[in-house]
């Protein structure tokens, strides 16, 4: 099955896996996570309430009971996960993938993710190889209203931002579930039903034609400030007050002031990704003495456990996922943006400072962004533009987790193969543009090579 991959479950459904497979897996799952109890949230996608029906019935028949929470944001089981003990959950969505996309989150105790090296490998090989035999016992399907808690939940963590000028895109996603419950209307909103067709743009904030109406709308309206969510909600990205798209990595840095001034936390350790800006954890140290920046693997499969094993008190990755130490050292796009705003207004209300002027002291380089191409042969095309720079110059550092990293004294790069699309990535950022596009023209250069023929 081709849906199997280093994170989660996911593909085109009826075509990477169908309602046959969804039933397998489900079957399986309870054997896997061993617990009779697992809890169930789903996104809007025409596909979700077909998947819902197989993966309960995969889990009654094996004996196990469902708890249905129905309409959910991906964050919104984990908090579910971990605030009502259960040891397993799924989360029924494709996040920021088109439409026809559908998939299966899996998460095991205290919402610790279920990646492919810690039990997928076991679920897939199951599904795959072994009978299904039902269970005398049937389980049941029961309904859990998780919803009214984990509103309240995020009601902790808001202020009064009244005196702000804030625009949302909900990308008809499952942010529109609960954004009006916290600011109703205080705010700007543009795509704001939940509708799997997803008719105002892809659920993805990575792609710049899709920011285009977050862009718009606050240039017209004149906001401080543009947050645009993903489809499952558990990523988040912002546009400044100048309509620029803010680098998601950058938006690392920035959180430092929300837990190391606002909350006063004493400093600790922050993970971020492999493809982050050195800006990143040269502006965290510089501001804050006690701070440690952690490089690691890129995902959440990844992040989580390493930020537990860390205590670690955030981190986050290029891609839009922030890690946070008062949500189980899991991500949640709403907890974040509601913590990013906080220091939005921190700045503009104590400093009198817009929120273009405090990025514009963060970033210090200049970043390609990440670039992908369709490659034939991944790792043999990677494997040659390391082995050109290489032996072009010796670099200061090298890092060969996710594919590698190469560091040298005025840029770096990082090159590594999709976990979950058929894409080479890569990073370049180099202290001046012109250095940064030759790099980036050396690189594509090289992957042309080796690029799937039409």
């Amino acid at each position: 099955m081709k849906a199997f991959h280093a994170y989660d479950i996911r593909g085109v459904y009826n075509k990477d896996f169908n309602k046959e497979d969804v039933y397998k897996i489900g079957f399986f799952l309870p054997r896997l996570l061993m617990t009779d109890k697992i809890l169930v949230g789903r996104d809007v996608r025409t596909s979700s309430p077909e998947i819902f029906a197989y993966l309960t019935k995969g889990i009654t028949d094996a004996g196990a009971n469902v708890y249905d929470i129905g309409l959910s944001t991906t964050p919104m089981v984990y908090y579910a996960t971990v605030k009502y003990n259960f040891l397993g959950s799924v989360m029924i969505t494709a996040s920021h993938n088109p439409r026809e996309y559908n998939g299966l989150k899996i998460s095991g105790p205290g919402a610790l993710p279920i990646g492919y090296d810690k039990g997928l490998k076991d679920l897939e090989q199951m599904v795959e190889n072994e009978k299904i035999v039902v269970s005398p016992y049937k389980g049941e399907q029961k309904k859990l209203n998780v919803k009214e808690d984990y509103i309240n939940f995020l009601k902790e963590h808001m202020v009064d931002f009244r005196g702000m000028r804030i625009g949302f895109d909900l990308s008809n996603g499952m942010s529109a579930l609960l954004i009006k419950y916290l600011f109703g209307k205080f705010a700007w909103y543009v795509n704001d039903e939940m509708d799997g067709e997803f008719p105002g743009h892809e659920p993805n904030p990575l792609q710049k034609e899709n920011l285009v109406d977050i862009q718009n709308l606050v240039k017209e309206k004149n906001l401080d400030i543009g947050v645009i969510y993903d489809g499952d909600a558990d990523r988040v990205m912002f546009i400044d007050d100048l309509g620029r798209f803010i680098s998601p990595d950058l938006i690392i840095a920035l959180m430092g002031h929300y837990y190391f001034d606002l909350k006063e936390i004493p400093g600790g350790d922050v993970v971020q990704d492999i493809r982050c800006s050195r800006s990143v954890a040269e502006y965290l140290t510089e501001k804050w003495q006690n701070v440690r920046v952690h490089t690691w693997r890129v995902g959440r499969a990844y992040a989580v456990p390493k930020m537990k094993e860390l205590n670690a008190v955030f981190g986050g990755e290029l891609a839009g996922h922030y890690y946070m130490s008062d949500f189980f050292h899991s991500d949640s796009g709403l907890l974040a943006s509601l913590h990013i705003l906080k220091v939005v207004r921190y700045f503009k209300e104590e400093k009198n400072m817009k929120i273009s002027e405090v990025i514009d002291q963060i970033n210090r380089y200049h970043n390609s962004g990440e670039i992908n191409m369709y490659i034939e042969d991944k790792q043999k095309a990677m494997l040659a533009v390391v082995k050109y720079f290489i032996d072009k110059e010796k670099p200061m550092r090298i890092l060969d987790f996710d594919g590698f990293r190469l560091d040298y004294k005025d840029w770096w790069f990082n090159i590594r193969p999709s976990n979950t699309e058929p894409y080479m990535r890569f990073v370049v950022e180099a202290s001046d543009k012109d250095k940064t596009q030759e790099i980036v023209e050396t690189i594509k250069n090289i992957l042309y090579k080796f690029k799937e023929k039409s």
